[in-house]
């Protein structure tokens, strides 16, 4: 079973081999020798180095109090999360998975191997509470695979306790800085070990392991053409997914939304600016990514229901409460949730996911440009931005002409489809345009939301029809159902209503 832990720490280097004296340092009352530990990693990785290029870390360690599989994944500068599975002779599979959107079919191999002689000092407080650890790390780093040779190094390293304030750290980092220590240039053991032990050849081409790029993928400049600032937009998107992947796999907070919205932004991109991008390559993978966000877009539709159906549930009055209409909700909601979970995993681990995240690679790398990608951005952008909105106007206008129903809720439906589009495209062009575009996509943002309430209505009705059915089949009243379903009603008339005048406002900002 995997642990995960938040790891805050700094590294440092020092033309002294020992560890000043951190006793005067504020808060600290004791500096605690520990003594020496002897550690002994082993670093895997792909034969390219995918994971090193994301910053991302994979070992076997023996020796010290947490022996065994560590995956660090970063989370800012100075911030990693990092996943412990016990000692195993292969890699973990909970971990493979965590990385596969890294390594896709490709093989983890040890590419490194870490000898380090730690000496530790605990730093207590006056109760003798722990704020952090520090340590001189002697290092001896032999290449496994890819590069030659070996190197040494003595680094300091200091990691905040668990639950401490990162601000004790910059207290640290003054009294370090101060003693003539100064902060590491590498941003990690393995960082520095894959750099001083590269081939001669990489070494004179300057090439680290960690220049963050896919293999083949060209560096990305300061956009210039319009085809730049639509790449620039689609390799944020591409990354994003591939970052998200973990986090949607261990069931972080909003991850299957934030993946779900950079699927969308792509097929947005993709189709609002065929005249820059080639559709006969960008169409079939849109294809893909509409049935990637549809798997997405089934757990998270049933979680945004549930939490509005429960809330709209726990606000009515109790005497408006008839049956067992918690319960039901609730089991609905968990055995929904069930369903989907286990097969969104499935198609995290599935070939057709794997090969969808290879054929963005390979856009980016080598992207089907068209005639109008070398153009000046600001007018094919604009142009484009345009475009769309004049579809979403078309879209607004129909719905508004239309009574209450069926028919306008399709509409609207489609509206704020066409609304994210033109807000996508807004935010592609913005960097190009400027602040006619920024001040456009913020107006399409509330639209969106209007309308996203909206739909949200119309999928609560639907929902609160067919639960309405079940209970009344199983002789529970339907009573409080009802309540509910005029509820929505309700809301979805008030949203109405504010239509004409929020659709105004974004009329307004119509300058780009």
């Amino acid at each position: 079973m995997a642990v995960t832990k938040r790891e805050i720490e700094r590294k440092y280097e020092s033309d002294d081999s020992g560890l000043p004296d951190l006793t005067g340092v504020a808060g600290v009352a004791t500096v605690l020798d520990r003594g020496v530990t002897e550690l002994d990693a082993t670093y895997y990785d792909t034969s390219d180095l995918r994971l090193a290029a994301a910053s991302i870390t994979l070992r076997r360690r023996t020796g010290g109090s947490d022996a065994g599989w560590h995956l660090k994944l970063p989370v800012e500068t100075g911030v990693r999360d990092e996943i412990r599975s016990p000692l195993s002779d292969t890699v973990p599979e909970e971990l493979g998975r965590l990385v596969r959107s890294r390594v896709r079919e490709g093989q983890l191999v040890p590419v490194v191997r870490l000898r380090s002689s730690r000496d530790v000092r605990e730093l207590v407080d006056g109760k003798g509470r722990l704020l952090a650890e520090a340590s001189v790390d002697a290092v001896r780093a032999d290449r496994l695979f890819g590069g030659e040779g070996g190197a040494q190094w003595t680094e300091i390293e200091v990691e905040l306790a668990d639950g401490g304030d990162p601000a004790f750290l910059d207290k640290l980092d003054k009294r370090l800085r101060k003693t003539g220590v100064r902060p590491s240039t590498s941003p990690s053991k393995l960082a520095r070990a894959l750099t001083e032990t590269a081939s001669k050849k990489k070494r004179a081409k300057g090439k680290t392991a960690e220049d963050g790029k896919t293999a083949g993928e060209k560096p990305a400049g300061a956009p210039v053409t319009a085809g730049d600032h639509v790449l620039a937009y689609v390799r944020a998107q591409r990354d994003a997914i591939v970052a998200l992947d973990p986090a949607v796999r261990q069931e972080t907070e909003d991850s299957v939304h934030d993946m779900r919205v950079a699927t969308r932004r792509l097929r947005s991109t993709f189709r609002s600016f065929r005249k820059v991008l080639d559709p006969a390559v960008t169409d079939p993978i849109a294809a893909e990514l509409k049935w990637l966000a549809g798997e997405l877009g089934a757990g998270r539709d049933q979680e945004v229901l549930d939490e509005r159906l429960t809330a709209d549930l726990d606000d009515l009055p109790h005497t408006l409460v008839s049956g067992p209409v918690g319960a039901r909700l609730r089991a609905w909601a968990e055995a929904e949730a069930r369903g989907s979970r286990h097969r969104l995993l499935g198609v995290l681990d599935s070939p057709r996911y794997l090969t969808l995240l290879d054929d963005l690679d390979a856009l980016v790398a080598d992207p089907p440009l068209l005639k109008a990608a070398a153009r000046k951005p600001a007018k094919v952008l604009a142009k484009a931005v345009r475009k769309d909105f004049a579809k979403v106007s078309a879209l607004i206008g129909q719905a508004l002409e239309q009574p209450a129903g069926h028919t306008r809720d399709v509409s609207l439906h489609e509206a704020r489809k066409k609304t994210k589009r033109t807000r996508y495209a807004a935010e592609t062009a913005a960097p190009a345009v400027g602040g006619a575009a920024k001040a456009l996509a913020k107006s399409l943002k509330s639209l969106q939301s209007l309308l996203g309430d909206h739909q949200d209505s119309v999928m609560a009705r639907q929902t609160l029809r067919e639960l309405s059915a079940v209970a009344h089949a199983a002789g529970e009243s339907a009573f409080t159902y009802g309540v509910l379903y005029g509820r929505e009603e309700g809301r979805a008339r008030m949203v109405e209503e504010a239509l004409p005048d929020v659709w105004e406002r974004t009329c307004e900002q119509m300058e780009v």
